[in-house]
């Protein structure tokens, strides 16, 4: 019995000096980069589809000579956009000795995995994870020094969203339905509120559900009453496209937003005629004409349109860390963390990329403004805020 916790002890003592080094994967022709995503369950049509866009990128990438001379090697583990799920993934993704991790595309899954990369000083590159808290620890106040995102931030994205109801679709007053068990729809609806008030609108409704319910009648029959010009909804695809639904059948007459949660093909499949005339901020459109060599030679490959914009930011990351290995010319990922803060102006697919190294946000990223129309996703705008 003693040798046996003698055993324990010297593999949790390994494991506390593997979690405090950096890791460099210099033993083999490989150079391993995580990708930690949902892969299954409601998210997973954005996790596939960064998967096949990392698939094809790197392919593209073997087939030049790779990278040091050596292969980029993806590897990737479904997260279930579970934080919990999440944290084992990150740690069996340090493991297998990944120099990065690209992903995952929640906040809140984002935020428990900067826990676990930031002690095994292994960068994190998130896609879609919005909320500062990704990047900024919010009890210190102190930029994460392994934590990086290729997306803007909720309090930006939030911004545009508000200014958009107040400057092109004139609203005066606007009310919220948002899912207090997320950060990224509670967070999300706070910054359009101070943003949409800040403008001189009027919030006449404030309303909350919690994660899996799927009737909101009775939050949106208090907001019936309120009339509010806009209704904004910062939650997924699913909730969205139901709260649309189920505000027809009330007799809500109020326009709909929604942040970049909403760009799944579920919420027109789900919310049906519901869903048109809305709009939401996104990170990135299909119909952007810098993207169009890539959206081609994903329809070719894969026989679909990529979900959107999940692919092109997480390609942004795969460009930005590989920049980085090459800078530093190593796959120290130390080094690399070191260097993809001090990223200007890197080509990447979505743009330039300049990594902010007070926040590790990127700065100047676009905003689009999509519209649901005909059943489909229509590119409104690049929107600029004031």
């Amino acid at each position: 019995m003693k040798a046996k916790w003698l055993v324990l002890a010297l593999v949790a003592m390994f494991t506390v000096v593997v979690a405090g080094c950096g890791v460099a994967a210099g033993d083999d022709n490989v150079i391993k980069i995580g990708h930690a995503v949902s892969l299954t369950g409601d998210s997973s049509m954005w996790g596939q589809s960064e998967k096949n866009a990392l698939d094809m990128e790197v392919e593209k990438i073997n087939a030049k000579g790779g990278v040091l001379g050596k292969k980029i090697k993806l590897v990737p583990y479904d997260n279930r956009a579970d934080a919990t799920e999440a944290v084992n993934v990150t740690k069996r993704l340090i493991s297998d000795k990944v120099v990065a991790i690209i992903g995952p595309a929640q906040s809140g899954v984002a935020i428990a995995m900067a826990a676990v990369t930031e002690v095994s000083k292994v960068p994190l590159v998130a896609t879609t994870a919005t909320n500062p808290k990704v990047t900024v620890d919010d009890k210190t106040s102190q930029v994460r020094k392994y934590a990086f995102r290729t997306c803007f931030i909720d309090p930006f994205q939030g911004t545009v969203a508000a200014q958009f109801a107040t400057r092109d679709l004139k609203a005066q007053t606007a009310a919220v339905v948002y899912d207090v068990g997320s950060d990224y729809s509670a967070w999300l609806g706070k910054y359009f509120i101070a943003e949409f008030e800040k403008q001189g609108g009027k919030i006449v409704g404030n309303e909350a559900f919690r994660s899996g319910e799927l009737d909101f009648r009775a939050v949106l029959g208090k907001i019936k009453g309120a009339n509010p010009d806009i209704l904004f909804v910062p939650t997924m695809q699913k909730e969205a496209a139901l709260v649309m639904k189920q505000s027809a059948d009330l007799g809500i007459k109020a326009k709909f937003l929604g942040g970049d949660g909403w760009g799944s093909p579920d919420l027109i499949t789900l919310g049906g005629s519901a869903v048109e005339g809305s709009y939401f901020v996104n990170l990135a459109s299909a119909d952007d004409p810098d993207i169009q060599t890539f959206v081609k030679d994903y329809k070719a490959k894969f026989k679909e349109d990529p979900v959107m914009p999940n692919p092109i930011m997480a390609i942004d990351g795969l460009y930005a860390i590989i920049d980085a290995i090459k800078t530093v010319n190593s796959t120290d990922s130390v080094k690399i963390a070191e260097q993809l803060e001090k990223i200007k102006d890197l080509q990447v697919l979505s743009g330039k990329l300049t990594i902010d190294p007070a926040t590790h946000n990127p700065l100047n990223k676009p905003a689009v403004i999509q519209e649901v129309k005909d059943g489909k996703f229509i590119f409104k705008a690049k929107f600029v805020i004031q």
